[in-house]
């Protein structure tokens, strides 16, 4: 039986969605785009603001942004890409409430990241405390617009969890 995979993402500029659109095809995966309930406007991303939304966000660790809408039937998937632009070296705190609303329990998760030119550094530890010990982390990457379907689907076949 083939498993079912997942690409859920988190796209402020569009990037990381033209991305996920590209990878979700190469994957052979179903897509869902995490929405935060209260969108953001240009200003809440101004990261040169020290009181933007943004910026607030990431200097609290705790902060969990709403989101809008849930991915239908999370359990029938086994892997799950879950991809996000780099904000302050890390992922946004919207993707900590997106971890922590599902059971990954058993499923493997694969980051992948949009950045102008930092990669996931350690963002992966701090996600994984988010959830249980059973889920499988394999190794994630970061991507750009740019990369081919081709290209995204050898990286895919090359993920052995």
């Amino acid at each position: 039986m083939k498993q079912k995979r997942l690409v859920a993402y988190f796209s402020a500029s569009g990037v990381t969605r033209r991305v996920a659109e590209t990878l979700a095809k190469a994957a052979d995966a179903d897509l869902f785009e995490i929405c935060p309930e209260v969108p953001y406007t240009d200003a809440d991303l101004n990261w040169m603001d020290k009181k933007s939304r943004s910026t607030i966000e990431m200097k609290d660790p705790g902060a969990r942004p709403a989101i809008r809408g849930r991915v239908a039937d999370m359990e029938s998937y086994q892997t799950v890409f879950l991809g996000f632009p780099v904000w302050w070296y890390e992922a946004p705190r919207i993707i900590s409430t997106f971890l922590e609303q599902y059971d990954f329990s058993g499923k493997q998760i694969v980051l992948f990241c949009t950045s102008g030119g930092s990669g996931l550094g350690d963002t992966e530890s701090k996600l994984r405390s988010l959830c249980s010990e059973t889920t499988v982390w394999l190794p994630g990457r970061r991507l750009s617009a740019g990369d081919s379907e081709d290209m995204l689907r050898e990286w895919v076949n090359t993920l052995k969890g």
